[in-house]
């Protein structure tokens, strides 16, 4: 055993810890302020960052599991400063590990299974937020890493955010993908135009209000990010309205619990096919959640579901009752923002999450909006680098 005194301006987390190796070298323990934290000898050994295990560029392993020995134990462990440095038997392997990053990725802690809850940075909300719409001015968001930090993380917290001072031209919307990943095309092609049409293959193309839904849920992958720029707006009414779909799943859970959880049990259908050789299906829960209970996804669109064949028949009635009060609550104003865009404005919307939806609009004056798709994967790399380097 070793007692190590870090310094203070580290994490408090590891003032005064002990280290110690128990049954047999395969658990490493470490006594600290915060109570023993315990990693075991093949967690550690698979995670260790050295020249023979990882790449020092990229970071990626240069093993596989199977060049690891299940039986792998600890034979010495000593502190250095920072740094913990492991000997592994049987093949006398050396390894040196930050002690922040332990702390950060230390995983002997009470792991909650709560069905709803949020992800870390993460946050619900209802029509409170008209009073504080994110948003960010595009001019900012393209020089100043800050102002594009802000904005993504909003995205991350509340599922969307508007994009203000945008050059009123058309493909306008790619330069709002450009500051975080790239556009996903689909068969409505790398982006799509929403105007109102004679005979459209779509609703989203009439002048009709829509009913706050999440878009193409019959792909699997569903688009995880929608971005939708305004060209034009000179008709009367068409405001642009957001449903946080993890509010509404919360709202659901408290008023009928059991609804919920048959929601989240069994799988709904979704389907598309307006158009020629195209014949897009799914099959996913509307609430979708981690196996931790952590909320992962919405699927809501009462235009695109396709017959329910998935719930048992004694189940059917509650589902759809479910179903209904799910489709009640979306409805409900006080769970909406509202906002009308304006030529030069967008905004960005988690498609997981968040559902849009448009009032309907007059055939006099004008409107038209451009949309396209991307994906979340590069909104969250796009923040972690931001936040890794501020």
């Amino acid at each position: 055993m070793c007692t190590l005194v870090q310094k203070t301006d580290l994490w408090d987390f590891w003032i005064m810890t002990q280290v110690s190796l128990i049954d047999g070298g395969r658990i490493l323990t470490l006594d600290t302020a915060d109570g023993p934290k315990r990693f075991h000898a093949i967690w550690l050994r698979d995670n260790a960052i050295d020249g023979a295990t990882r790449d020092p560029v990229n970071g990626q392993r240069l093993i596989t599991l199977a060049d690891l020995s299940l039986d792998v134990t600890i034979s010495a462990a000593s502190v250095n400063g920072d740094h913990l440095t492991l000997e592994f038997a049987p093949e006398q392997h050396k390894a040196n590990y930050d002690l922040t990053w332990l702390a950060t990725h230390a995983y002997d802690n009470a792991q909650p299974r709560t069905a709803g809850q949020l992800a870390e940075g993460v946050e619900a909300w209802d029509n409170t937020l008209n009073a504080d719409v994110p948003a960010g001015d595009y001019a900012a968001l393209t020089r100043d890493d800050t102002a594009r930090r802000n904005w993504l993380e909003a995205i991350r917290r509340y599922g969307f955010a508007k994009v203000t001072n945008l050059p009123v031209e058309n493909g306008n919307l790619y330069k709002i993908v450009d500051l975080f990943g790239y556009v996903r095309e689909t068969n409505y092609g790398r982006h799509f135009e929403v105007r109102t049409e004679v005979n459209p293959v779509n609703l989203a193309y009439t002048g009709l209000g829509l009913q706050a839904h999440t878009d193409n849920p019959y792909r699997d992958p569903v688009p995880s990010i929608q971005v939708l720029s305004c060209l034009d707006n000179s008709a009367a009414g068409g405001e642009n309205m957001v449903v946080d779909g993890y509010a509404c799943a919360l709202r659901l859970k408290a008023e009928n619990p059991e609804g919920f959880d048959l929601l989240a049990k069994y799988t709904a259908r979704f389907s598309y096919s307006g158009s020629a050789g195209v014949k897009l299906q799914s099959r996913r829960p509307m609430i979708e959640l981690d196996p931790d209970g952590t909320l992962r996804a919405v699927r809501f669109n009462s235009r695109s579901i396709a017959p329910l064949t998935d719930i048992p028949f004694d189940e059917m009635t509650a589902y759809y009752a479910a179903y209904r009060q799910l489709s009640d609550i979306i409805d409900d104003e006080s769970m909406e923002v509202i906002f009308k865009l304006e030529p030069g404005e967008a905004f960005v919307v988690d498609n997981t999450r968040v559902l849009h939806a448009r009032k309907g609009y007059s055939g006099e004056g004008s409107r038209w909006l451009q949309g396209c798709y991307a994906d979340k994967d590069g909104v969250l790399s796009t923040l972690a680098a931001l936040e890794e380097s501020a």
